[in-house]
């Protein structure tokens, strides 16, 4: 073997390789994300992190929440990707910033089995199978007695403060559930919500409450969702139910809001990203049950949002292997 011609051979495709990902970089250029204050939020901007930069991009995680994120990719354009935005109270800003052009939407549903609604435990459906929709279950308020008072039901409500507080109000009042034996809950905060839930889950006990998907609570504890029924439309949920009991005089029994979530992305992104960017957002959606996994798995391990991301990466590559082509894949293989 000719070993200079060898080494001549490996320095030229080093030296090509080096031109490519530099020129990928150059194209890129610097990319950031927001790391916004929730765990299933962190989690995908950290996974973005790492295929953006596979990709050739520098990339910055910058501190995010909602409106904050909002307000600044609308005002500034920056940060360019905000991975997991609940736009149902500002969908309207949203749209009217992605119909000027100044906000593109890279993915109008990054996790599938989303929503909010009311739940029950598999303890409960397990024993009594019949308990699929909301109506079943306050036909039955004596599987879910009040502790002060077992003769009535009690349903788990949200904290004060909580936008589901006065939906699940409304709701309450629009099935009659007072009339029908049930007391309507507080759980004073989110740790008592969730202290709640734990609690009938390990002990076997039953339970009957509002929840939200993805969690870490639904995926450890495998709540399952109650069928609510059909929507019963905007005029009644924007106009009534979510104004909470108090002023929504007449709400009608309806299925919960559809939650919408999008991945928005600013517009030098948008025009002036990796090419494989745009694509792989678009594929970027993530298996409500793989999500919940991770969440799980956060809240065991208090894993951060780049640790989950190295956990995801190295353990579901059957997810997201499809959501990039295979030259990016092994650049995010070999960076594990």
């Amino acid at each position: 073997m000719n070993i200079k011609f060898s080494m001549k051979v490996f320095g030229a495709v080093a030296a090509a390789f080096l031109l490519s990902t530099t020129s990928n970089a150059a194209s890129c250029g610097k990319i950031t994300i927001a790391d916004m204050n929730w765990p299933s939020a962190s989690l995908m901007a950290h996974v973005d992190k790492a295929m953006l930069e596979a990709m050739g991009c520098e990339v910055e995680l910058v501190v995010g929440a909602t409106m904050t994120t909002w307000a600044s990719m609308d005002a500034t354009g920056e940060p360019d990707v905000a991975p997991e935005v609940w736009a149902n109270a500002m969908a309207t800003l949203v749209d009217s910033a992605v119909g000027a052009g100044r906000i593109h939407i890279g993915n109008a549903s990054p996790m599938s089995g989303l929503g909010e609604g009311w739940w029950i435990t598999p303890y409960t459906l397990d024993a009594n199978p019949e308990l699929t929709t909301v109506e079943a279950v306050i036909a039955r308020p004596d599987l879910f007695p009040d502790k002060e008072d077992s003769s009535k039901g009690f349903f788990m409500g949200c904290p004060a403060g909580w936008g589901c507080q006065l939906s699940s109000g409304s709701l309450f009042k629009a099935h009659a559930m007072a009339d029908k034996g049930w007391i309507l809950g507080d759980p004073g905060s989110a740790a008592g919500l969730d202290g709640s839930i734990a609690k009938a889950s390990e002990q076997g006990e039953n339970w009957f409450g509002y929840y939200w998907n993805p969690t870490a609570m639904v995926g450890k504890y495998d709540l399952q969702g109650l069928d609510l029924g059909a929507y019963a439309g905007d005029d009644n949920w924007d106009g009534c139910i979510a104004l909470g009991p108090d002023v929504c005089a007449d709400p009608q029994v309806s299925g919960w809001t559809e939650s919408r979530v999008n991945t928005l992305l600013s517009d030098n992104f948008y025009y002036h990203g990796p090419k494989e960017g745009m694509a792989y957002f678009a594929a970027r959606t993530w298996p409500g049950d793989i999500m919940n996994s991770m969440l799980v798995w956060m809240g065991e391990t208090g894993g951060t949002g780049a640790d989950a991301a190295t956990h995801f990466l190295s353990n579901h590559g059957d997810v997201w292997n499809a959501w990039v082509d295979a030259d990016v894949a092994a650049s995010v293989e070999a960076a594990l």
